[in-house]
């Protein structure tokens, strides 16, 4: 029986020793996409004048670009992970193209690269992968579905500090005490005069002081928080996310979406002027139809979409009767709006708009890791935001070419062997009834039907006296 104890490590290992995988199928494909449309040559004409000619090297924008794409795929929420995991695996580590006597970058590279490169690039980055959905006929514009949803900002709601004085929250709060005669409060004063105050957490009085960009906001699961709002527009057809915008937290709707719809027309302008392909002759030169849920509704916002000739598919919220005087124009464009969403399309359209602009906001965030930002400030966020929704349209692309979006799209399905295999053996067992019936007069010697999927037939016919036939599955 052996015994565990401490083995001393080699001075060295040779390479021909060490067990080597082919890598992982999905990234080995993703690979060849990248590298087959120029990927690494394209980021690294954009990343040049970002870069010394002379000192020490810095990391390749393409394993700079491609580790925030293991983010996306491998659902980690931070670049300290993102570095621990390439690191690990020998997978994502030969995605990467690293040889083995050197190290993927740590957290503080990455960090230090997504700083030093500029917002444009990344957004460069973005309607790259756009254009190669045109590519492929993955991408139309034409109609897009626009929503929002909020990230928990990397900040503590106790460390907020008023705008006019820098003064802190508990601070503050003593200070009312002593006003109302209290000279040394409890924690159950202040939280009892705290708690009868009204509009305490006014964002126009309350800021943090190292992330301005979060505010003070209500999120779905009732907790306050500081938080940014992400917002998206998403192609109707192929569920292709075209633009990304981040707001401020409590940042109402009818505020952002004119940013996003402008952000949109640019995209698929640049995407469009990127394309190689003739497929990309199906992209829109600009939006033309919008679908929005009822917090966008108003009649500033169905004025505007009008003026820029935009159909509007927005859901009207229930307000009781409403009063048109001096308000034809606005009474115009809300019934208009309201013929277009009671019609067979309209009803089409918003049910499409809750299946595919959410799925990106499930993808990205839920399972993508990236409901609370680990980031500081708009553009760093963003910087990373870009990149990861980019990962999600490649996410389409494979699913177009191979089948497969995501590398970990067949866990969870132990049992999808087993149907596979039930479905061969019908297949099989059809085949040899089909044969069967095709040849009438002839003599069967016998059928063997073993359990790896083969089956063999004698067949005594004339023409076929002492052959084999066999089928197989290829279990």
């Amino acid at each position: 029986m052996g015994k565990s104890r401490e083995e001393q490590e080699s001075l060295f290992v040779a390479r021909q020793a060490l067990k080597m995988s082919g890598g992982h199928p999905f990234y080995e494909a993703l690979n060849r996409v990248l590298k087959g449309n120029g990927f690494d040559k394209y980021v690294e004409g954009l990343c040049e004048p970002f870069y010394a000619p002379k000192g020490r090297p810095g990391v390749a924008p393409g394993i700079y670009f491609r580790c925030l794409l293991i983010g996306y795929f491998e659902g980690i929420d931070s670049e300290r992970g993102i570095a621990w995991r390439a690191a690990d695996s020998m997978s994502l580590r030969h995605f990467l193209g690293l040889p083995l006597d050197k190290n993927p970058p740590d957290h503080s590279t990455l960090s230090r690269t997504r700083r030093l490169l500029d917002l444009e690039v990344h957004h460069q980055v973005f309607t790259w992968v756009l254009a190669r959905l045109a590519d492929e006929g993955l991408l139309r514009g034409k109609t897009v579905g626009v929503d929002g949803t909020t990230l928990e900002a990397n900040a503590a709601l106790r460390s907020i500090v008023r705008r006019e004085d820098g003064q802190g929250y508990t601070e503050y709060l003593e200070e009312l005490a002593k006003q109302a005669g209290i000279e040394t409060p409890t924690r159950e004063d202040l939280a009892k005069i705290d708690r009868k105050r009204p509009k305490k957490g006014s964002n126009k009085d309350w800021v943090h002081p190292l992330e301005p960009d979060a505010e003070i906001m209500k999120m779905k699961d009732g907790r306050t928080h500081l938080a940014h709002k992400h917002e998206q527009a998403v192609d109707m057809e192929s569920g292709a996310v075209v633009a990304v915008t981040l707001s401020g937290g409590a940042t109402h709707d009818t505020k952002t979406v004119e940013d996003t719809l402008e952000q949109a027309d640019n995209n698929l302008a640049e995407a469009k002027d990127k394309s190689d392909d003739s497929s990309a002759e199906r992209v829109s030169d600009g939006v033309k139809e919008v679908v929005l849920d009822k917090g966008y509704h108003s009649n500033d916002v169905l004025m505007r979409l009008d003026e820029s000739c935009i159909r509007s598919y927005v859901s009207e919220p229930k307000r009781g009767r409403r009063r048109w005087k001096n308000k034809a124009t606005e009474r115009d464009v809300v019934y208009a709006n309201r013929r277009r969403i009671r019609g067979e399309r309209g009803k089409e359209l918003l049910r499409r708009r809750g299946e595919l602009v959410e799925r990106p906001f499930a993808h990205a965030l839920e399972t993508g890791g990236m409901r609370r930002t680990h980031l500081r400030k708009h553009d760093n966020i963003l910087k990373r935001l870009l990149v990861h929704v980019a990962g999600f349209n490649l996410n389409l692309l494979m699913r177009n070419l191979f089948g497969v979006g995501k590398p970990r799209v067949l866990q969870g399905r132990p049992d999808l062997a087993r149907d596979l295999r039930k479905a061969l053996l019908a297949l099989r067992d059809l085949m040899v009834e089909l044969w069967q019936r095709l040849s009438p007069s002839t003599e069967h010697a016998g059928a063997r039907l073993p359990r790896d999927g083969a089956v063999l037939i004698a067949v005594a016919s004339s023409g076929c006296v002492g052959q084999t036939v066999a089928f197989t599955t290829a279990c």
